[in-house]
């Protein structure tokens, strides 16, 4: 909601001081079409070839999860907390046999199953269950499974954040493809001249 809000007071704003200082809005319609044409079609082209499949598409669907607003409430994250409970409370009591069957079919898991939110992150789900199969191991080295751990959540956010880094880079490029609007504006204002 603030996200449309800020969009349209954006807009009121920048156009209204254009109104109020004496400028003509017949003039910026008039040359908005070819503006928003050289500056967004080159920077959609732009994006296009810097850009793989899969992170445009990541692009596209983040827009969407703009507008929507967080994914997780705070009852999910103490779903979660009662899942990794429920899960160490069964280990510790029961043994790592009786977690065996949890992790490795967390789909027909009764403790997963209690919790359908944090079933539906395939991340979340396969991240406890691959650590709790390291913890089950008796690893020599304590610290093999915190490494582990943080290794894939780097590669994950590594991931999830290659679109962001791709919308960033095209907003850096913006401002050079607006100068190179403006330029063009320019050479026909100046061929125009007689």
């Amino acid at each position: 909601m603030f996200q449309i809000i800020g969009i349209v007071l954006l807009f009121a704003l920048v156009f209204g001081s254009f109104l109020i200082s004496g400028g003509n809005l017949g003039v910026i319609m008039h040359a908005a079409p070819h503006e928003l044409m050289a500056i967004l079609g080159a920077g959609v082209a732009a994006f296009l070839i810097g850009n793989s499949v899969p992170v445009i598409k990541g692009t596209l669907s983040g827009f969407g999860k703009v507008f929507a607003g967080p994914k997780w409430k705070a009852s999910d994250y103490r779903d979660l907390l009662s899942l990794l409970f429920l899960l160490t409370k069964t280990m510790k009591s029961k043994g790592v046999i009786a977690l065996e069957s949890h992790i490795e079919n967390p789909k027909e898991s009764t403790i997963f199953s209690r919790f359908p939110r944090v079933m539906k992150d395939h991340f979340a789900v396969d991240f406890i269950c691959d650590t709790l199969r390291m913890m089950t191991m008796n690893l020599e080295d304590p610290h093999q499974v915190e490494d582990a751990m943080e290794t894939q959540l780097e590669k994950h956010h590594h991931e999830a954040l290659a679109p962001a880094g791709a919308l960033q880079n095209l907003a850096d490029a913006l401002p050079a493809l607006g100068i190179v609007a403006a330029v063009l504006g320019i050479i026909k204002t100046m061929g125009a001249i007689t």
